[in-house]
């Protein structure tokens, strides 16, 4: 079944629904073509300047992959603008360690974002958060991903990216919880930040073991 989140973007993104389909085709069939097809997005994303016109940015995205496991983020930080692959600087190794302690590698996860450049640095310190107009540049990537993988477990990282992609505002009403919709398992995931104080509570580490017990029976099950 298709994942609704998929579909809206699709409807509200006017995205080529022929071309997505045609290429899906080939990602669900196994075919040496499905990793042609997440190349050719890489270099769409790599090329895009919705956000910045005059280039100055550094568009952020995977490496090709067949993988049942979509992970979406917020955005990249100042390490993944050298390296033009997400979560490689010290919040993702935190994120990796995390997925180790689940079952689940760095090549089993599509990793994602809701937004594909820096955003900037903040005045008080820390990442800007990306603002609407970035997510709203960024989602026929995120669609594209979707209709190219079609996921069985989708795993929202932070709190933006649970609310954007589940409709829940409060952590401690997603992590550690699962979610089924459309047929996809949704496993959501603080942010794995060193700045985050969120997992100093004793509860909210106990929601994360329960949300990376979950994550490794939904991978137990690709």
């Amino acid at each position: 079944m298709v994942n609704l989140f998929y579909t809206l973007f699709l409807r509200f993104m006017k995205i080529d629904r022929v071309g997505v389909r045609a290429q899906a085709a080939f990602c669900r069939d196994g075919s040496i073509l499905c990793v042609e097809a997440l190349e050719e997005h890489r270099e769409r994303v790599r090329a895009c300047s919705s956000c910045f016109p005059s280039g100055d940015n550094a568009p952020v995205v995977d490496l090709p992959k067949r993988a049942g496991i979509l992970l979406v983020g917020q955005a990249p930080g100042t390490t993944e603008v050298t390296t033009r692959l997400p979560f490689t600087g010290p919040s993702g190794k935190r994120l990796m360690a995390w997925l180790e302690q689940a079952g689940v590698s760095r090549e089993e996860a599509y990793l994602s974002a809701l937004c594909r450049c820096f955003p900037g640095k903040a005045r008080g310190g820390g990442d800007k958060v990306p603002s609407r107009a970035m997510i709203r540049n960024c989602r026929p990537h995120l669609s594209r991903e979707l209709a190219l993988l079609r996921p069985g477990t989708i795993v929202p990282v932070g709190g933006l990216a649970i609310k954007e992609l589940l409709g829940i505002e409060r952590l401690s009403e997603a992590v550690g919880e699962t979610f089924r919709r459309d047929g996809v398992v949704y496993v959501p995931l603080p942010h794995p930040s060193g700045a985050s104080t969120w997992l100093n509570a004793r509860e909210n580490k106990e929601r994360l073991v329960r949300a990376l017990a979950a994550l490794g029976r939904a991978a137990a099950l690709r």
